[in-house]
């Protein structure tokens, strides 16, 4: 990601929200990355695990995010995914929306 010009201003940030594995900034864009690993697809492709309640725990974690940093709720944001399956990764830029 910082080889696309990202760059990383916090990682595994936490709150009683749930967990943001990465937050970076793309030019005017805060993105908030989840990260979801699978050795094997023996359970299910990793991209396959951030569904709705993922997205909506993550979603909000931002929110709190954004009111804890000063930063506006009309900051531009982004949701990425990062599905890394046993040697293969793949980055799902604007994953999917925010989600209430």
């Amino acid at each position: 990601m910082k080889k696309q010009g990202l760059s990383v201003i916090e990682k595994n940030f936490r709150c009683r929200s749930g967990e943001i594995d990465l937050i970076a900034k793309d030019g005017k864009y805060l993105v908030f990355v989840e990260v979801k690993y699978r050795h094997t697809g023996e359970r299910g492709w990793a991209s396959a695990a951030v569904d709705w309640r993922k997205q909506k725990a993550v979603s909000r974690t931002a929110e709190f995010y954004l009111l804890k940093q000063g930063y506006g709720l009309d900051t531009p944001c982004r949701f990425d995914v990062v599905a890394i399956d046993g040697d293969r990764i793949e980055w799902i830029q604007n994953a999917f929306d925010y989600r209430r």
